[in-house]
């Protein structure tokens, strides 16, 4: 059964600032504690990375999975598709920076995730992964932009 979840934070930065560092995946490891590596292994002609490489600590255990990022038409949306996962049969999401009218340098991010795990596990036990997946995407990217907004 897939589990999808939705959440939103507002940072003190501009929509650009958030969705530069949202891409800038190989500094993940800098912000968000669980990935430990973070590898580009294809880009596009643009140079952006298409399929990104990631080796994860989370809850006493290791995993490695694959990600495929979608730039699309809104230069301030990133959405991405699980290719190979060793813990996770879907792994799909997406982020949303949207500037919050009538301030400058505030941003409002959406993030949507769709997860899936090759193991069942009991439920509290997949809540417990997804909170903590969440508090990443969105507390700890918030956390790295701001204090780089700040120097």
């Amino acid at each position: 059964m897939v589990d999808q979840a939705t959440q939103r934070t507002t940072i003190m930065a501009s929509p650009e600032r958030c969705y530069g560092a949202a891409t800038d995946f190989e500094q993940y490891p800098r912000w968000a504690h669980d990935i430990k590596e973070a590898r580009i292994v294809a880009r596009d002609r643009d140079g952006r990375a298409v399929d990104v490489e990631y080796r994860v600590t989370a809850m006493g255990r290791s995993t490695t999975y694959t990600l495929r990022y979608f730039y699309g038409s809104d230069p301030l949306r990133l959405a991405w598709r699980l290719q190979r996962g060793d813990a996770t049969t879907r792994l799909d999401g997406e982020y949303e920076f949207v500037p919050v009218p009538g301030e400058t340098d505030v941003t409002e991010v959406t993030y949507q995730l769709a997860v899936e795990l090759a193991v069942p596990l009991p439920g509290f036990v997949k809540r417990r992964a997804e909170s903590r997946i969440m508090h990443t995407a969105l507390d700890e990217l918030k956390g790295y932009v701001e204090a780089g907004a700040r120097t």
